[in-house]
């Protein structure tokens, strides 16, 4: 059995939960498939980025990021190749027309259909328009959790008996390191010398940042000592929002935003934290708050979608609409060490049970149930 990949989200959108995604699956699917089993469509000739040795599993397709979502090309060299089953990881965006063996697609959330308001306009076009097609054409599709497959059941209507929950899981580098030194980057790299909280994962709305921001503006005056918060990411128009927002608040010397930070950069930045907070409205699965609880940092996240399924006992939960609630937690959290202790060590145990080689050979079952 031959298996295509369309592993271009691996190279264009490393660092965000897709582009993890693609890089993750494709180099544990390397290590668990017979290597002739394997096609990585892949951008350019940047085959090494993967840390793959052999560059016979890789395709070189069309290049031009532009052009990503167009699908003429791709018939052809399935049958070329003589692929025998063709995965798209990235939502099924891509899916080639027409039909030239079994397809799979990993759909790791339905927001435009939960939060249009929170997606790019482009993005949203698209995704309503080929997702009804996507989820009538495939074969089968792989959810990142219980509450994506229930959305794709009563949203979509997907049935049931076909779909496979696979968890993701942090990468590698994602471990407890030793705080100090973590801290000491933290000054040298970004001059933070303070202790801070710290929030990843991007500045749309639905990342419910301001709740955060008001949060810790609430509980900042009656901590111990002075904290800040860090805000690593790429500015986005919703940056702006934010930042007069801050600077309404009076908060400009408490809040850092540092801008793109490198993904061999956010170890560091994960294990200095003295808690990490994620007040996300929706995610199909959510990476960031397994990422920081990998590495030993007490952990809180809102109680919907799929956090408390991902978290378990991990993480300490709290309403995404309850600015009060949070700030509480994080007073618990900053100043009770035995509490952010046990968090740490009970985060660090829940990462533990997500694995990205099971994530493999759970989706190359999928792919032989298929042939």
């Amino acid at each position: 059995m031959k298996i295509g990949i369309d592993a271009r989200a691996a190279i264009w959108y490393r660092g965000t939960g897709i582009g993890t995604y693609t890089y993750q699956l494709c180099r544990h699917l390397y290590d668990v498939c017979k290597q002739e089993e394997l096609r990585f469509f892949w951008p350019g000739d940047e085959f090494r980025n993967l840390h793959i040795t052999q560059d016979d599993v890789f395709r070189q397709v069309e290049q031009n990021k532009d052009r990503f979502w167009e699908e003429i090309h791709i018939p052809q060299v399935i049958q070329k190749e003589n692929i025998d089953l063709y995965h798209v990881p990235q939502n099924g965006i891509g899916l080639p027309y027409p039909k030239e063996c079994p397809l799979v697609a990993t759909i790791h959330d339905l927001i435009p259909y939960i939060y249009p308001e929170t997606v790019g306009k482009g993005y949203l076009k698209i995704f309503l328009e080929e997702m009804p097609r996507i989820l009538e054409v495939v074969d089968h599709v792989i959810a990142p959790s219980h509450c994506t497959a229930r959305d794709l059941e009563q949203i979509a209507g997907v049935p049931r008996n076909k779909i496979t929950v696979i968890y993701e899981a942090a990468e590698p580098i994602y471990q407890p390191m030793d705080r100090e030194r973590a801290r000491l980057f933290m000054k040298e790299r970004f001059s933070v010398d303070k202790p801070y909280l710290l929030y990843v994962g991007g500045f749309s709305p639905r990342k419910n940042i301001r709740l955060l921001i008001h949060a810790f503006h609430q509980v900042r005056r009656y901590l111990p000592e002075e904290y800040c918060l860090i805000i690593p990411g790429k500015q986005s128009k919703e940056y702006n929002d934010l930042e007069s927002m801050v600077a309404a608040l009076r908060l400009q010397e408490h809040i850092r935003f540092l801008g793109f930070v490198k993904v061999d950069e956010l170890p560091r930045i994960y294990n200095g934290a003295s808690v990490f907070v994620y007040p996300s409205l929706y995610e199909g699965f959510g990476l960031p708050p397994i990422e920081a609880m990998a590495c030993g940092t007490p952990t809180l996240v809102s109680n919907v979608s799929s956090l408390p399924e991902v978290a378990g006992d991990g993480a300490l939960l709290f309403s995404p609409i309850r600015t009060e609630q949070l700030s509480e937690l994080i007073y618990a959290v900053l100043t009770d060490p035995e509490l952010a202790a046990e968090l740490g060590r009970k985060g660090l145990q829940r990462a533990r049970c997500f694995s990205w080689r099971r994530a493999a050979l759970t989706t190359r079952d999928v792919f032989l149930r298929l042939r």
